[in-house]
């Protein structure tokens, strides 16, 4: 994937966990109760384009946050 484009879907999640006033902690809490183990230390990389992002961590954000894929990865 090009990293380019990973900054740019890491800088949309930031902005909706923003917009939906989740800090990395609530979110990452959120994510894991849904079943989704992710660490606010690997949503902090996803954030900054650090770490590739996994189908199902993208769909528990989705869901999570109440927005479309399209938010997300445009």
């Amino acid at each position: 994937m090009d990293i380019n484009y990973e900054k740019i879907v890491g800088e949309n999640i930031r902005k909706l966990r923003i917009e939906n006033n989740f800090t990395q902690e609530q979110l990452s809490a959120k994510l894991q109760v849904s079943g989704c183990d992710i660490t606010r230390s690997a949503l902090a990389k996803i954030e900054v384009g650090q770490r590739h992002i996994y189908p199902d961590e993208l769909k528990a954000i989705k869901n999570i946050l109440k927005v479309s894929y399209e938010s997300i990865l445009d």
